[in-house]
This record gives structure tokens, C-alpha cells and sequence, in this order.
């Protein structure tokens, strides 16, 4: 338990350490979002393309970018991020940069800008709109040279100035190895450190779009978690050292799951993960059941993550029926999951006050919050009867930075107090399934912090 000494009460809150800034905070509220990967790979069945493969190969018969959108919104996803260029080079715009793209195939006679169909249905169906440009590019001749860094440059300068507001930028950490490259078929390496200039690359999208939070394994916005299996970390920091890190170098990939409680910067993680095995789409596979992504969401965004769940469509350019329905479902049971809030309009006490009131914890909004007067305190519900009691949801006022390092779930059944969960970090939010605890109250126990806890959110879903 912390050493540190009761706040005095009537003391105003100061924030501890890093905080989001106001477009990591609209990033935190998002919570689960969507990917589509959707190149000339749909159309091989590849993964990766090598490069060489021609722009006559790209020619979806039926795509809808608002089917997209509709799929999105069906499983509760509040944004999406298109490959607008991935390792093939082959970009899904009609770019001054190179002839590998959309103008020279068959789609839509050679009149086609894919981001921009992508970028306004969105728009039109209330979404936010994010777009991925690799860094590796296969097919370019001058990948390796720095002649190609000022072409990935204008590229992204392209997209940043052409279409509209952005909410999220994507760098992954694919860095060169075996390509086309304009017909040497060779393999071709870069330092991930420097070649590509990104630094000079993220002022430039601060320039151009100062509210896109931009992700890559170093940010500096948003990190990645470690893995793609849909799981983050049970202890999850915002904070990190961003010293040793760049986008697909990483001095211990440990770092990227857990964070660092003594982090400098704020740098919340992300999870992305398929709907299906692989990122685009192949014939052979199945999505995976509604099951299986709640308890993804469970391990991402009930675990201080944000969920960037990729959707693949198919070679007609539309998100399979199969996979559109599983969305539905999946959003069924999170929308059951939560449904019913048994701390809503009950009586709420705290061990300690130090800013703020309890009852904040109950109101519905973030914005308010309790600030308890020590690192180790507690609240307690009264429920007034016996309840069954699914799961929880915890809430740190982030605006204050990120302080609770162990907590303790109880409930008393007939006057005596039983354990039923156990966690670490909370951050913006920690959600807990209880398989079906039953009781007449319910405690939430802080049993270390950094700083004295500041809570925003409380609530406690009926079974």
C-alpha cells in the first residue's frame, strides 16, 4: 500500500504526471473503432503483395464504401481506417506521386479515388474517418533512396490536405526486406530510425490535421499493444518512455503492453485485430463469433485499450454477409452486457473526500468525478436488496493523469464481505465481468495508487 500522506479536504485536484491532450481524450472516447484493409492482396489472396502485380488486377464489382460504413455501424464502431497504400505500393488514390494506383485499372473506368468514396460515406453516416499509408512500398523503384522518403512524404502530404478532417493516422512497422522495387527484384533494408524521416513527417500532420491522433509503435499519440491477437495488457499504463522506440523497432517489446507507470509521456495503447484470421480478404476463411469478439472487447477496451477491429471485403468491395451479421451480434452483446446499471440512483458512500463527491461517480458524466482524500480509500454502494451482479465498469478521471495501481472488487452477502475481483490499472476505463456475484452492497477498493485516486465513472451491470 502507498506511503503517501491524506490529501487535505477541500484541496483541488493537479494533475499527476502526463495527460491526454484534447485529441487523445476524443481517442479515449471512441473506444472501439474499425479497420478495412482492402488492396490488390483482396484479389490474389495474398496478404502481402511483392509489388509486381499489375493495376488491372484491382476491379471490385460492386463496391459501396457506405456498406462499409453501415457494417461498421452495425457493430457499434465509431470510426474507420482504410489502407489507402500498403506494402504492394498500389494506392487506392489517384496520386501524383506514382502510376501504381487506381488510375491505371479498370475501376470504375480509371476514374476512381477510393479515399475519397471511403472519406465521404463516412462523413454521411456520422463516422470519423482515419487513413493507413505504409512506410515499406514494394513496387517503388527508389524505395531504400531518399528520393523515396520525399515521394512517402507528398503522398501522405496528399492525403492530409485532400480530404477533409481526419481523426486517426496509422504507421505500422513493416521496414523494407525482399520486393519489386521497379524490376530489381532484390531485398532492400532502411534504419528504422531514421530513413524515413518521421519526425519531420508527424509535424506535418500536426500542421494538417492537429486533431488526428497518430499510431505507431512509438506514437506519438497512440502505441501499439504488442500483438494482434486482440488481448491487452491486465496491467495497462498510458505512460511510457518514448526513448528506444520507432515504428517497428522496439528495445523490449514488454514495454508496449504494460506501459510504464513511471512513463513521461502520455501514450495509451491500441489493439487491432481481425474479424477474420488474416487483414484482408480470403475465401477459405470465417469470421470469428460474436463470443469470441466480446471477449476481445473485454481484453482491449476493458482493459484501458482502445479496439481497432479490422474488416475485410471481399472481392465485390463489400463486407460479406457472414461477417456483417457477427457484427450485429457482437454489438448485441455489448449492448446486453451493459444494459442495466445497478448503481444507477443508489445511495453512495466514500471512505474519503478530498474534492469533488461520490455521487460523481453515479451521474453519467466523465467530466465530474470524486477525489478521494487518500491513495488507499474506498466506495461503497447499497444496492438496498440482493442483486445479481454482472460486471463493472471503472472510470479514472484521466484529465488528472493516470494514478491507481491495485484494486479490490467485494460484495457482502448477509453482512460479510467477499472478494470477487482483483485488478491493477484502471486508466480511462477497467471493465470486469463478475460471473454473476450476488450481494446487498458492492465496494470498490483502491489498494495502491501513485498519487491519491481520482475516480469519474462507476457503473454495475445486472447479470
Amino acid at each position: 500500500m502507498s506511503t503517501l500522506s491524506p490529501t487535505p479536504v477541500g484541496f483541488a485536484p493537479t494533475p499527476y504526471g502526463p495527460t491526454p491532450s484534447p485529441r487523445q481524450l476524443a481517442w479515449h472516447r471512441r473506444e472501439q473503432y474499425g479497420f478495412i484493409h482492402f488492396t490488390q492482396n483482396t484479389f490474389t489472396d495474398k496478404e502481402w503483395g511483392l509489388g509486381d502485380e499489375a493495376p488491372a488486377t484491382f476491379n471490385p464489382t460492386a463496391l459501396d464504401c457506405r456498406q462499409w460504413v453501415a457494417a461498421a455501424k452495425a457493430g457499434g464502431l465509431k470510426a474507420l481506417v482504410l489502407t489507402a497504400k500498403h506494402h504492394d505500393g498500389f494506392c487506392l488514390w489517384p496520386t501524383e506521386t506514382t502510376s501504381h494506383s487506381v488510375a491505371g485499372s479498370p475501376f470504375r473506368s480509371g476514374q476512381s479515388d477510393l479515399v475519397r468514396e471511403f472519406v465521404d460515406a463516412c462523413r454521411e453516416g456520422g463516422i470519423g474517418a482515419g487513413l493507413y499509408c505504409s512506410p515499406w512500398d514494394r513496387n517503388h523503384p527508389a524505395y531504400g533512396t531518399p528520393a523515396y522518403v520525399d515521394v512517402y512524404h507528398a503522398q501522405w502530404r496528399e492525403l492530409l490536405t485532400n480530404y477533409g478532417p481526419l481523426v486517426e493516422l496509422w504507421f505500422d512497422g513493416a521496414n523494407g526486406g525482399d520486393g519489386y522495387y521497379g524490376g530489381a527484384r532484390e531485398k532492400r533494408t532502411i534504419d528504422a530510425f531514421t530513413y524515413y524521416r518521421f519526425d519531420e513527417l508527424w509535424a506535418t500532420c500536426r500542421e494538417l490535421q492537429p486533431e488526428a491522433v497518430i499510431f505507431s509503435d512509438a506514437g506519438p499519440d497512440i502505441r501499439w499493444c504488442g500483438n494482434e491477437r486482440g488481448l491487452n495488457s491486465f496491467t495497462s499504463w498510458c505512460r511510457i518512455h518514448p526513448k528506444g522506440i520507432a515504428p517497428g523497432k522496439v528495445d523490449n517489446l514488454s514495454r508496449l503492453p504494460l506501459g510504464e507507470a513511471d512513463g513521461t509521456v502520455w501514450r495509451p495503447a491500441e489493439v487491432d485485430v481481425s474479424i477474420r484470421h488474416g487483414w484482408f480478404y480470403h475465401p477459405n476463411e470465417r469470421p470469428r463469433t460474436s463470443d469470441e469478439l466480446f471477449h476481445i472487447w473485454l481484453a482491449s477496451v476493458g482493459r484501458n485499450a482502445g479496439l481497432l477491429l479490422n474488416l475485410a471485403p471481399d472481392r465485390r468491395g463489400l463486407i460479406p454477409e457472414e461477417d456483417v451479421a457477427v457484427l450485429h451480434q457482437f454489438r448485441h452483446r455489448v449492448e446486453t452486457f451493459t444494459a442495466y446499471d445497478l448503481a444507477e440512483c443508489r445511495a453512495i458512500e466514500a471512505s474519503s473526500t478530498a474534492a469533488g463527491t461520490p455521487a460523481a461517480l453515479l451521474d453519467g458524466s466523465r467530466e465530474t468525478y470524486w477525489a478521494a482524500g487518500r491513495p488507499d480509500a474506498e466506495v461503497t454502494i447499497d444496492f438496498g436488496l440482493q442483486v445479481r451482479i454482472g460486471g463493472i465498469r471503472i472510470e479514472e478521471a484521466i484529465q488528472f493523469g493516470q494514478r491507481v495501481e491495485a484494486f479490490q472488487i467485494q460484495v457482502r452477502v448477509f453482512n460479510v464481505w467477499l472478494d470477487v475481483a482483483n485488478g491493477t490499472t484502471i486508466g480511462a476505463q477497467r471493465i470486469l465481468r463478475l460471473e454473476q456475484a450476488v450481494g446487498d452492497q458492492l465496494r470498490v477498493r483502491i489498494l495502491a495508487a501513485r498519487a491519491n485516486p481520482i475516480l469519474s465513472r462507476l457503473q454495475i451491470y445486472a447479470a
